[in-house]
């Protein structure tokens, strides 16, 4: 027994608290104040909830420490500070959100001008975000009293600590009513149309980039919650807001009004994508097209579709002539004109928009042939990848569309009566399969002349495969045939003569090469299957069985590489008996052996 040994040793605290005349600053020297602090030592709570120490406590997270301080040093206290507040002890807590004149003193740091210090800034943030969890009522009801309060966050924007401030407000007041009752609130003070107006050509970049991550996170948070709610609950007025078609106009208007930035089509598209997002976030919803065999569709609010629709031919006109950017250097050389930033998001929008199989929306983009210019740019930029990937959703998602009497509405056929942004537009208007064919022939050229296979052969095996999918078991495959039989003649065999030969060897070689690198967790052993059940011994000997097909098939392939690869020394050569002693010589250089 440990106590039999009289092994407990008495804190170092515990002594300093016997002293009188004991400071704040000597008790947060001490290394373990934070871990006696979380282990509710009694003594030093108590000094630390006394009204002098609560006031410095405050005061160290929302005071610039002296600049003459040394730089390791100068935030130290601040720091101990922020963490003994937030310690998450029910007496500071208790203390913190009743005193209200502690909560001024933590108020009246919003009050500076801005720039705001961005450490003070976060241990500001925390420790308020800490209350709202912790002391909800108090706190939100001493907010609510300041007028100004959300006037001065968006003011700070710029920090991203005020980001966090605000979405606590949103995701962490508890109970439901009372939440409800903080939503309402914010919503009165136009936190919505506040955050768009900050998304506007001309404004702060880093003050628009941060608007835009709020609107967005305030999106998905506001879904996650309308998804765990009862269906009694009240709808969330902010993503009402949010989805509205006059807050998605103003958003759009303010991208495009007046001077073009990249800044504010950048962060206003980015916000129109998570308002499109099926309940997924970022590439993981895109990709969810692909393993669902290029078939799923999902409902988008129809006010967010109407209010984009008006501004595609802004979109395209981007596409066209997007802000001027200066040439770069990449590792295939200098890029004179570079896609930039705008360009891909506009690309990113277009694919999101196809996905929703909306009528008009599929009707305005066949009209200002986007997915022609869109391929234009997949041919020119053959090293952006990601325009690459986005390119390929917006083929998957055409080809997945349904054929013309499967979709409900006349309004998707123009009056050719042809079924618009369809596999039509991709074979006729856009000519797809002469545009990979003439790309593989262009590309097979430069490789034979010793040059560097092009970055988009990928995704352009990826898109000439799902055309051979979709003619075989596709939504409208007898349309995508009688498609495939107007073309031109000549066309039609190059066709058939690259999928029977060059992109079958492209996949077979592509299938050989991954199964070679997953070979043992595609062939390896569990195991649970080295028991004495019968079944299991004839899967182990089946999968023996061909793993020693395997290896002896690629066994000649392994030591021809081996010759090749690895050459002895020259027998020749006088070899040097590494064990003999010797005198060393440092200025002696050794001889170089051929490999």
């Amino acid at each position: 027994m440990f106590w039999k040994f009289d092994l407990h040793t008495t804190s170092h605290i515990d002594q300093l608290l016997d002293r009188e005349d004991v400071t704040l600053r000597e008790l947060m020297e001490e290394d373990d104040v934070l871990q006696e602090c979380k282990a509710q030592n009694r003594r030093l709570l108590l000094f630390l909830s006394q009204e002098h120490c609560m006031q410095e406590l405050v005061s160290l997270i929302t005071t610039e420490p002296p600049a003459d301080l040394e730089e390791r040093s100068r935030f130290k206290f601040p720091n101990i500070a922020c963490e003994l507040l937030t310690s998450d002890v029910s007496i500071i807590n208790d203390k913190l959100g009743a005193d209200e004149s502690l909560l001024e003193v933590l108020y009246h740091f919003l009050e500076q001008d801005p720039p705001l210090n961005p450490l003070l800034a976060s241990f500001f943030s925390k420790t308020i975000g800490n209350l709202i969890a912790r002391k909800t009522e108090q706190v939100i009801t001493f907010l609510k009293k300041k007028e100004g309060f959300i006037g001065l966050v968006l003011k700070h924007i710029d920090a991203s600590a005020m980001m966090d401030l605000l979405l606590r407000l949103i995701s962490c007041v508890e109970p439901a009513p009372l939440r409800q009752e903080v939503l309402h609130w914010l919503n009165e003070e136009k936190l919505v149309q506040r955050l768009t107006e900050l998304i506007h050509t001309g404004k702060d970049e880093e003050r628009q980039s941060n608007a835009s991550q709020t609107l967005c996170d305030i999106i998905r948070l506001s879904r996650d919650q309308a998804n765990q709610m009862q269906e009694n609950m009240e709808a969330d007025p902010l993503l009402a807001v949010l989805e509205s078609q006059e807050s998605v106009a103003g958003l759009l208007k303010n991208m495009f009004e007046g001077e073009r930035s990249e800044a504010s089509i950048v962060n206003g598209t980015q916000v129109l994508l998570t308002l499109l997002e099926a309940r997924r976030s970022g590439l993981e919803g895109l990709m969810d097209l692909y393993s669902q065999g290029y078939e799923r569709s999902y409902t988008v609010n129809s006010s967010i579709l109407n209010a984009i629709e008006p501004h595609l031919k802004d979109f395209q006109q981007l596409l066209l002539a997007p802000p001027k950017k200066s040439a770069i250097l990449t590792t295939v050389g200098v890029l004179e004109q570079p896609l930039g930033n705008a360009r891909l998001h506009v690309a990113r929008l277009v694919a999101a928009l196809l996905q929703t199989s909306a009528p008009s929306i599929c009707q305005e983009l066949c009209n200002l042939a986007t997915m022609e210019l869109l391929l234009d740019l997949f041919f020119k930029y053959s090293w952006n990848n990601f325009l690459h990937l986005q390119v390929e959703l917006c083929v998957a998602a055409i080809l997945s569309h349904p054929s013309s009497d499967e979709r409900p509405s006349p309004v998707l056929q123009n009056h050719d009566g042809q079924p618009v942004a369809s596999s039509h537009e991709l074979f006729q208007k856009c000519q797809l399969v002469q545009r990979i064919l003439d790309a593989w022939e262009e590309n097979d050229k430069i490789q034979s002349e010793g040059g560097t296979r092009r970055g988009n052969m990928g995704h352009l095996t990826r898109i000439a495969n799902m055309v051979v999918q979709n003619l075989e078991k596709g939504p409208e495959p007898s349309q995508i045939t009688d498609l495939m039989k107007e073309l031109p003649e000549d066309c039609r065999g190059r066709w058939e003569s690259f999928v029977d030969e060059t992109l079958r060897e492209t996949n077979r070689r592509n299938t050989v090469e991954l199964m070679t690198a997953n070979f043992v967790d595609q062939f390896g052993f569990n195991d649970e299957e080295f028991s004495e059940h019968d079944e299991n011994i004839k899967h182990r000997c089946k999968k023996t069985n061909f793993i020693t097909m395997f290896v002896q098939a690629n066994a000649a392939a392994f030591e021809a590489c081996c010759k090749e690869r690895i050459r002895q020394f020259d027998d020749a050569e006088e070899e040097e008996d590494i064990w003999e002693e010797k005198e060393m010589n440092y200025a002696t250089q050794a001889k170089s052996r051929t490999r």
